[in-house]
């Protein structure tokens, strides 16, 4: 089960194809009936996104045992068809949050064909154990009839382009399974395929799985405990690898019969909790080497983000055998920069906040006006063949980021950091501001986003710079926001004896905001030069407006 170099490209092939995800998931009850199907999908489609993530619930697809009701997920297909949208599968099967919540009812009455997951005090779990055998032939018979259904009703992927399986897969109370099987299965040695894994990348572990066996000794056979130590950590990565072989079982089948993306989303493991207090062993990025070494035909990982340090989080996940991509994120007035942020940085393969069906106005206004720019700024990519871009994404906390790019310096800040908007100071929390930069050639950028202004220098301009602030003689003289001298400053002596300066400048030619074409083409619309860009000191867009400005440079 190792990730060869082929099944690698396959899967970077088919993400690469992959058009930008512009999301959005619904709410989890949204399309338990048809009219509510119908009454949401013209609505997602005027907010802007190019792809809907719908839950396919299993208690609605089997209400009764071999026997399937298409209703809602053929209201589905086909109204998200009729509204030119793609739709994201989240089947929502064995497991939605770790729980067994849609599971039909008679799944869950039968504990003894379909066992639960128990604690280590023998308390049993709304989860189904994923050790059963009977367990898996249940969900995999219906997971099967979905994607039967959906090859009648969408044979070419015209609509229906991913499929997640299970829903935030992890155990929560206990580390792990303590049911009789999984106790037994927890007493044979670690799968060889998994110590094969490791060794084959042991360069590329993540670093606390990394270190957990080098501190066990690197062993390559032994039980669990032996090779990873007795604690809970071991037992949240004997169940990550479990969980993963199950979900391998499933994407299989979907392979089997389409090329549709295959992912699974993880609940994240925030503040400070430990295996059992969050749903551990799902796909977390300290356990991605265990879930690829199980279940090598997902094609990603995928992180739900609800908490603070979202750029952080899209860090763990944005890596080299991993695209990023977001299936679930809080809806809320930062989204809009989050996903610029997302795609501009980590080059993601799509965005999609939550609930985004019970939003609040403000909040899908936020994801609307981010998505129209990523749809204007996407046909560069292909203009501008291996184009430079970053992302940047500030808050009251996080307020500057310095972008070199080669001898150019880009200094970015939140715009608050300015010091002419009352919102800056009357106490409020500070909206995020972000956005996307690009590069379209040498001394010429465009910049998108929300709530971000931008100085630019050389580097011998940021070098010389240093140079004064560690000089006692002569130090820059501090100017107001109208470029003058403070008054302050206005006596102070100024030594002869200077540093001098060598070198270049770099000045702005001009901050025009424009719009983008399909082809590419960027299309003027007025221009910047006066106090919209500070005389000349900065390129900015205020809190609140969502613009993109074509900055052209000169040195002199």
């Amino acid at each position: 089960m190792l990730l060869s170099a082929a099944l690698c490209s396959v899967a970077a092939d088919r993400l690469n194809t992959q058009p930008l995800v512009l999301g959005g998931e619904l709410s989890n009850s949204a399309v338990t009936c048809v009219a509510d199907i119908r009454e949401v999908m013209p609505r997602m489609k005027a907010a802007g996104l190019n792809t809907v993530l719908v839950p396919v619930y299993w208690e609605f697809l089997e209400p009764q045992q071999g026997k399937y009701d298409y209703t809602l997920l053929d209201a589905v297909v086909s109204e998200a068809r009729s509204n030119g949208l793609k739709v994201g599968v989240l089947w929502f099967g064995a497991w939605k949050n770790s729980m067994s919540c849609y599971a039909p009812l008679w799944f869950k009455q039968d504990t003894k064909r379909y066992p639960r997951a128990m604690t280590r005090c023998g308390k049993p779990l709304e989860i189904a154990s994923c050790f059963s055998e009977n367990v898996f032939r249940a969900d995999s018979a219906a997971f099967t009839a979905m994607l039967n259904r959906l090859e009648e009703k969408d044979p070419d992927m015209q609509v229906v382009s991913m499929i997640q399986i299970e829903n935030e897969i992890g155990m929560l109370e206990d580390a792990r399974d303590h049911s009789k099987e999984a106790d037994r299965m927890f007493a044979k040695d670690v799968p060889s395929a998994l110590i094969s894994h490791l060794q084959k990348n042991k360069r590329h572990l993540h670093k606390q799985l990394a270190d957990k066996w080098q501190r066990n000794g690197n062993k390559t056979k032994g039980t669990w405990t032996q090779v990873f130590g007795d604690d809970i950590y071991t037992d949240e990565i004997f169940m990550a690898w479990h969980y993963g072989v199950y979900v391998e079982r499933l994407a299989k089948i979907a392979r089997g019969k389409s090329d549709r993306m295959l992912y699974v989303n993880a609940a994240m493991n925030s503040r400070g909790r430990k295996p059992g207090e969050y749903p551990s062993a799902g796909p977390l990025a300290h356990l991605k080497d265990v879930w690829h070494a199980a279940a090598p035909t997902l094609d990603l990982l995928a992180p739900d983000i609800y908490d603070t340090g979202f750029a952080d989080w899209c860090r763990q996940y944005a890596l080299p055998d991993n695209r990023l991509f977001i299936p679930e994120s809080r809806c809320c007035v930062n989204s809009g920069v989050r996903a610029l942020y997302a795609f501009g940085e980590h080059n993601a393969l799509g965005f999609s906040p939550f609930a985004i069906d019970q939003a609040a106005p403000q909040e899908v206004a936020s994801v609307t006006e981010a998505y129209k720019i990523m749809e204007q700024v996407s046909p560069l990519y292909n203009r501008y063949k291996n184009i430079d871009r970053w992302g940047v994404l500030f808050d009251q906390e996080n307020k500057e980021r310095t972008i070199s790019d080669n001898d150019a310096v880009l200094t970015c800040r939140h715009f608050f950091t300015l010091p002419w908007d009352s919102r800056a100071t009357d106490g409020s929390v500070w909206q995020e501001g972000g956005g996307i930069i690009l590069k379209l050639a040498k001394d010429e950028y465009l910049i998108a986003g929300n709530g971000i202004v931008v100085e630019f220098a050389t580097a011998n301009e940021k070098d010389y710079e240093k140079q004064l602030s560690g000089n006692g003689k002569q130090a820059a003289r501090k100017l107001g926001e109208d470029g003058f001298v403070l008054a302050e400053e206005e006596t102070a002596e100024q030594t002869a004896d200077c540093i001098p300066f060598s070198g270049q400048r770099m000045g702005i030619g001009y901050v025009d905001e424009v719009e983008i074409s399909n082809e590419g083409d960027i299309k003027y619309l007025r221009r910047h030069n006066g106090d919209q860009d500070h005389q000349g000191r900065h390129a900015r867009i205020s809190v609140g407006e969502r613009k993109i400005l074509h900055v052209k440079l000169y040195r002199y």
